[in-house]
């Protein structure tokens, strides 16, 4: 009897042990269908994981790009309706990529200030949003995320502003101005020309500063001058490609026509003094020419082309001083070192026809030499001391971007605002009200 009693109990428990492993498979398989249903795209191609991450990211504003879209935001968050939220990403997506500023009303401004005697220019890289692209996108179920990515600004200054926004945005302490300037930044950092690299060189304009920034900490850092405010430093992105030792200056010829032409005139001894000579081009070798021979006098103002070209040689006088540093670019515009060192003593210092002098241009020399070339740095103060032209090629890449940050974020978190030098705050308008 007792063995019979213990078979089934035997029998029971394993009954209940397979009723278990059945009932846990059945749990299991109802959750894994349960989710599956859940998460299925509506008729508009919205899953409810996707319109969840959509509505967090409108909630917190994360890349600030709302903007004109309070309205049909509210609608949103109220109905949560398919079509509108296609609609908003839409046009969230075209706010982060192209800004919140009144671009055409910017364009006109500028366009109307330029002319012979001022020169200004402010690249914007607007970025083309596909529509239909992008909904292709949500109803392959890709994450709002990955579909807002390519557009999000990679620059640490963009996530700085915004964090600092953030933190003043309804602080009764902080002026209406300083709020609106801190978001006109925040906007002007998307029309920048679009990068991935964590590492880049940074020249902010009103605050005459150049940093080389590498994986999202300064590495260098020092004090600029920049273009007048009727011959401005021009805002774009280009890669640095050479270094030049010992360089020679190649004058413009609307700096020949307006400057170095009527001083010769005026005195003869004037291109002696400074290193000057005359060439048919810009190659030192081509046969000298005299200025008595050129025939000047006709070129004095106006523009065009000059049919004889000025070259201050290299010497340790040369107005490029020792080095320079050239990302080229349309607007002949680069990095170089400068004799007039008193200058960086002064809290304005928009002195320069365009171009960047730098503060220390030893230490920016040593950095780049030693980070972003082949040629060790005991070969580049060989060339530097030869007195003689050098090109030194880079071998990885290094972007400059010249921009115009009337608001920035220093390392230790605070705040920063510089005057409206070039008048860009005056010209460049939200298209919303905060």
């Amino acid at each position: 009897m007792g063995v019979f009693k213990c078979v089934c109990l035997c029998t029971e428990y394993e009954k209940g042990k397979k009723m278990k492993r059945w009932l846990l498979g059945a749990l299991s398989a109802f959750a894994f269908v349960g989710c599956t249903v859940m998460d299925t795209p509506d008729s508009e191609g919205w899953k409810p994981s996707q319109k969840e991450a959509f509505l967090s990211i409108l909630e917190h504003d994360t890349y600030a790009s709302i903007c004109d879209q309070k309205a049909l935001y509210e609608k949103v968050k109220r109905t949560e309706d398919s079509r509108l939220m296609s609609r908003l990403l839409i046009a969230y997506t075209k706010n982060l990529a192209n800004s919140c500023i009144d671009i055409d009303a910017f364009k006109r401004a500028q366009e109307a200030r330029k002319s012979d005697k001022y020169k200004t220019h402010y690249t914007l890289y607007e970025q083309k949003v596909d529509s239909n692209a992008i909904l292709r996108q949500l109803k392959a179920g890709q994450s709002i995320e990955n579909i807002l990515h390519p557009y999000v600004p990679q620059y640490r200054e963009f996530d700085r502003l915004i964090k600092k926004y953030r933190q003043i945005e309804h602080d009764p302490n902080i002026s209406p101005e300083t709020r609106y300037k801190v978001r006109l930044n925040i906007e002007r950092i998307k029309l920048m020309k679009p990068e991935t690299s964590k590492t880049y060189a940074l020249v902010n304009i009103p605050e005459y500063r150049v940093r080389i920034i590498e994986n999202g900490k300064t590495a260098v850092s020092m004090k600029v001058v920049v273009g007048k405010r009727h011959m401005q430093t021009p805002i774009f992105g280009e890669d640095l490609q050479y270094i030049v030792l010992n360089p020679q200056w190649n004058v413009p010829d609307s700096i020949a026509r307006n400057e170095i032409i009527p001083k010769t005139l005026k005195d003869p001894n004037y291109l002696k003094q400074h290193h000057m000579v005359i060439r048919r081009d810009y190659n030192l070798k081509s046969p000298a020419l005299k200025f008595t021979e050129v025939g000047a006098e006709e070129y004095v103002g106006g523009k065009g082309d000059v049919p004889f070209k000025f070259i201050e040689v290299p010497s340790k006088k040369n107005g490029l001083g020792r080095v320079k540093f050239l990302f080229p670019n349309r607007h002949a515009v680069y990095m170089h070192d400068t004799q007039s060192k008193y200058l960086f003593k002064r809290k304005v210092r928009t002195y320069s026809h365009g171009c960047v002098r730098l503060e220390r241009p030893k230490e920016m020399l040593s950095h780049i030499i030693k980070n972003y070339t082949a040629t060790s740095v005991e070969e580049a103060w060989q060339m530097y001391n030869s007195l003689e032209t050098h090109f030194i090629a880079l071998n990885k890449r290094l972007p400059v971007h010249t921009v115009y940050l009337t608001a920035y974020v220093e390392d230790d978190g605070k705040l920063y605002l510089f005057k409206d030098i070039y008048g860009y705050d005056k010209l460049q308008k939200l298209n919303f009200r905060l």
